[in-house]
């Protein structure tokens, strides 16, 4: 059988780094800001976080440097379009191309190098005492690596700071309608950048579970372009941290489907099986663009540079 439990609990593995690259890219939309430079950001986390954790041997220390990686990238982004006003579209295809780059030129003497054995055993999988005996959905769910877990929170963590909290509103406001909330002493400025950099902190450390969780082990072009299906995703979540963990594992299934084919018995083209998760990609799109609907809109103010003298 293809479906088991032991395909969903690695479906869920699979779909880790595009969860954390996904709740960036909300973030920092509902901002108002159209970051296209999540492939890039998520590779500068990687190498950064696969580095400093083996010169270091410390899982911390890697997690930081991933995060700050990502965050740095974001601030040149956030530099571009926030403060300089120019154009999100093509900033963001920058930074995916200086990442891409950044990451080639610290990792050319990383290749074949793997993850120090205290790493590995930081990110070893640990089960959740009872959650892990519910029958069914306990080993999918709870018997996961920190990571995992720490996605989980993540994605609820996000969810009430955007639709309970004072600042989680201000947010919607700033991305909505930024010359009404600066009316309203909103610091429009200061919440673009502080979540376009906590986005970009997300999309590095969606890196750094790449390199030191899922291969574990540094290879060029290791995120295979997760950050593009990331962008895809924020629109198939419709800007929803709760749909996007529903959204991140079911692409994540998609990811490793073609392996579970090969053990069974199924014939099927393996280049077909490659090109599930950017075809389902594709697909989301589309239908997304037919479902006119409030709910499924994008904020009013993504990709419009705000200047305050034309309010």
């Amino acid at each position: 059988m293809i479906f088991t439990a032991s395909f969903f609990a690695a479906a869920i593995v699979a779909g880790t780094p595009l969860l954390f690259a996904t709740l960036g890219e909300i973030l920092t939309e509902k901002s108002g800001n159209l970051n296209l430079g999540v492939e890039g950001m998520m590779m500068m986390g990687a190498v950064m976080g696969f580095m400093v954790g083996l010169k270091t041997n410390s899982p911390i220390l890697a997690l930081l440097a991933a995060a700050i990686a990502g965050a740095l990238g974001a601030l040149i982004y956030a530099f571009l379009t926030v403060t300089l006003r120019a154009n999100q579209v093509v900033a963001g295809l920058t930074l995916t191309i200086f990442g891409t780059g950044f990451a080639s030129f610290v990792g050319q003497g990383l290749v074949g190098e793997i993850t120090t054995p205290k790493i590995r055993q930081f990110f070893a999988p640990v089960e959740v005492p009872l959650l892990s005996q519910i029958p069914g959905i306990g080993q999918v769910l709870f018997k996961q690596d920190p990571f995992v877990y720490l996605g989980y929170f993540l994605a609820v963590f996000l969810g009430i700071y955007m639709y309970r909290t004072s600042k989680g509103l201000n947010l919607t406001a700033v991305g909505e309608n930024p010359a009404a909330a600066d009316v309203a002493s909103i610091s429009v400025s200061l919440y673009k950048y502080v979540h376009i950099l906590l986005g970009g902190a997300l999309c590095g450390l969606g890196g750094a579970y790449l390199s030191l969780v899922y291969v574990p082990a540094w290879q060029e072009n290791i995120t295979a372009g997760r950050g593009w299906i990331a962008v895809a995703l924020v629109i198939f979540a419709t800007w929803n941290p709760y749909k996007a963990l529903f959204g991140a594992y079911l692409f994540g299934g998609l990811d490793i489907i073609g392996f579970r084919i090969q053990g069974s018995d199924l014939i099927v083209n393996q280049y077909l099986i490659n090109m599930l998760p950017y075809l389902v990609t594709i697909l989301v799109l589309v239908t997304i663009s037919f479902r006119k609907s409030k709910e499924n809109s994008p904020p009013a103010g993504l990709g419009v540079p705000y200047f305050r003298e034309e309010r």
